[in-house]
C-alpha cells in the first residue's frame, strides 16, 4: 500500500492500470487527493483501487482503457469478503471510474452496470449497554483525579450527544459554551459539518468538573487532552481515537462489564435509551446528525430486550 501522506506515491501503487497513461495517472492521483476528503474513505477506496489494479495485472489487462464490465464483475465475484465490504469495494471502483469519465479518460464507466451482492441490514451489530450498565461504568470511574474526570466527561459526551469518537477528539475548549442558560457543545462532524447539541444535566456537571479540575477554564485549545508522564498530567495534545478505545476497555473491565464494547457502543446506547424513553426516531436522527432515519434505526436496539423477555418464556 502507498503512503497517503504523499500523493505522488498513489499512481505507482497502481502500475497495471494507471502508469501507461499520463492523463489517467494524473486523474487517479486527483481522485484520491482532491476529490476524496475524508481520510477513512480515502484509505478504503485506495485499498479497493490498489487491489483491483493488482488483479488486472495478474489477468493481463494492460491499462485502464481496457477494463470492461465483465472484468469488474469477475473481480467482485472472486472477492472472499463480507457482502458489505464487497459492496464498498464496488462503490469505490464506480466512484473512481466516474471520475475518469468526467476527466474524459474513459468514454463510459465499466463498473456502472455491475451489480453487487444483496445485503440488507435492519439492526446494527454495534454492542450496546443497558442504562444500568452505563451507570455502573460511570460510578466505577474515580473522580479525585484529572484523568478520571476527563474519562467521565468523554463517555458522557458520547452517551448524551450521540457523538462519534472522531468528532469528540476534535473538540476545542471553545466548543463548550453557554446558550439560553444551558451548556452546549459543538461537534466537528464528518465533512467539516458543525453540529450543536444542548447538554444533559449530568453531562453539564461532568464537563464543568473536568474543565475546572484540569484548570482549563478560560483557556483555549484542545478540550480532551492525552495524559503524559508518571503522574498522568494532561498534555497539550488531543486524545486519539485509539486512546479513547483503550480507555473504554479499561473502564469497562474495572466496572465488571463483560460486553466487548467500543467507542460507537455509547452512540448506539444513547440512541436506544432515548427511543426507549419515548423519544421519536426523526428527532434521534437530528440529534445523531444522520442523513437518513434508516441509518438511525440501525442503532435502535430496543428489540434486543423483547427477544430476551420472550426467550425467558421457554419453560424447560
Amino acid at each position: 500500500m502507498f503512503d497517503l501522506a504523499h500523493p505522488g506515491t498513489l499512481a505507482p501503487a497502481l502500475p497495471s492500470l494507471y502508469t501507461p497513461d499520463a492523463e489517467a495517472r494524473r486523474r487517479t492521483v486527483e481522485f484520491f487527493t482532491a476529490h476524496i476528503r475524508n481520510a477513512n474513505t480515502r484509505k478504503a477506496y485506495a485499498r479497493a483501487g490498489a487491489d483491483f489494479s493488482r488483479w488486472c495485472g495478474r489477468h493481463g489487462i494492460p491499462d485502464v482503457r481496457s477494463v470492461e464490465p465483465v472484468h469488474v464483475a469477475a473481480n467482485i465475484e472472486q472477492l472472499s469478503l463480507a457482502p458489505q465490504t464487497v459492496k464498498q469495494r464496488l462503490a469505490a471502483l464506480r466512484a473512481l471510474f466516474d471520475w475518469l469519465v468526467v476527466g474524459q479518460v474513459l468514454p463510459v464507466n465499466p463498473a456502472a452496470s455491475v451489480r453487487g451482492p444483496r445485503h440488507s441490514v435492519k439492526v446494527g451489530k454495534t454492542p450496546v449497554l443497558s442504562a444500568q450498565e452505563v451507570r455502573d461504568l460511570i460510578a466505577a470511574i474515580e473522580t479525585d483525579t484529572i484523568i478520571g474526570l476527563r474519562d467521565r466527561a468523554i463517555i458522557g459526551v458520547m452517551v448524551y450527544t450521540f457523538a462519534r469518537v472522531g468528532a469528540l477528539t476534535r473538540m476545542q475548549l471553545e466548543d463548550v459554551y453557554v446558550q439560553r442558560r444551558r451548556l452546549w457543545v459543538r461537534l466537528h462532524e464528518k465533512g467539516g459539518k458543525l453540529h450543536d447539541m444542548p447538554c444533559h444535566h449530568n453531562l453539564e456537571d461532568w464537563l464543568h468538573d473536568y474543565i475546572d479540575g484540569a484548570d482549563l477554564a478560560g483557556a483555549t485549545g484542545i478540550l480532551f487532552r492525552s495524559a503524559k508522564g508518571p503522574t498522568a498530567t494532561l498534555s497539550d495534545r488531543p486524545v486519539s481515537q485509539a486512546d479513547v478505545y483503550r480507555m473504554i476497555g479499561r473502564r469497562a473491565n474495572a466496572a465488571g462489564i463483560q460486553t466487548r464494547i467500543g467507542c460507537h457502543s455509547f452512540r448506539a446506547t444513547g440512541i436506544t435509551e432515548y427511543l426507549r424513553s419515548g423519544g421519536k426516531l426523526e428527532i434521534a436522527q437530528q440529534m445523531a446528525n444522520h442523513e437518513s432515519a434508516r441509518t438511525t434505526g440501525l442503532y435502535d436496539r430496543r428489540g434486543d430486550q423483547i427477544k430476551l423477555d420472550e426467550v425467558e418464556r421457554i419453560a424447560i
